[in-house]
């Protein structure tokens, strides 16, 4: 393996992840998904028990356990080692989100066909492909309270260090598709620029 390229691509990819941020599309994707999986994976983070809870005590109830779990994203009320992970796939996942809803609009608003058909080829396929190689964050969620299911209560301790291997894994994962749709990422927003000035200079001769 070519480490020194591996390097260079998650530079690259950093880059691409740092321009989308000046980019306001970026967040539209991006502040919905991290919320959506943070309160997803906080819910679950105990199995289905919360859920359960919720349709017990009625609607009033369930709204202060959906307000807890939606603090409990920035880590309140939580402890440090168990609110770290929630929190770190919830940012990739709404990374990956918020670079595919980039591209793909820059893809419908290109004016140039071949950019157009490029950015939909390398850029949304790759992010479809990325989010296939496991929505991190969905694999989470159900695989949590499905352990739980699994094992019994003499085994909470197996289910726990399970859970935190498929936890550990899946940022792993997200972070590999970062790096792919990052790279792409960058090179859509530099040609963007590119041709831009390519287009001002002819305008001005």
């Amino acid at each position: 393996m070519n480490w020194r390229k591996w390097l260079d691509e998650f530079v690259l990819a950093a880059k691409g992840i740092l321009l989308a941020t000046h980019e306001k599309r970026f967040w539209y994707g991006f502040i919905p998904a991290f919320l959506f999986f943070g309160l997803l994976m906080n819910l679950l983070s105990g199995g289905f028990s919360q859920f359960e809870l919720m349709g017990a005590i009625g609607f009033p109830g369930s709204l202060k356990i959906i307000g807890s779990n939606f603090l409990g994203i920035f880590g309140v009320n939580r402890f440090f080692i168990d609110w770290l992970p929630i929190f770190g796939i919830s940012l990739l996942q709404g990374i990956l989100i918020g670079l595919i809803v980039l591209l793909w609009n820059k893809k419908r608003t290109d004016k140039n066909s071949s950019n157009s058909a490029s950015v939909e080829k390398a850029g949304i396929i790759t992010g479809l492909i990325a989010l296939g190689a496991g929505c991190p964050t969905c694999g989470t969620t159900l695989l949590t309270p499905l352990l739980g299911a699994i094992f019994s209560t003499g085994g909470l301790a197996v289910t726990g260090a399970i859970s935190t291997i498929v936890t550990w894994l899946a940022i792993v994962i997200a972070i590999l598709s970062l790096k792919r749709l990052g790279v792409e990422t960058y090179a859509t927003i530099v040609n963007e620029k590119y041709l831009q000035k390519k287009e001002e200079r002819a305008k001005s001769t």
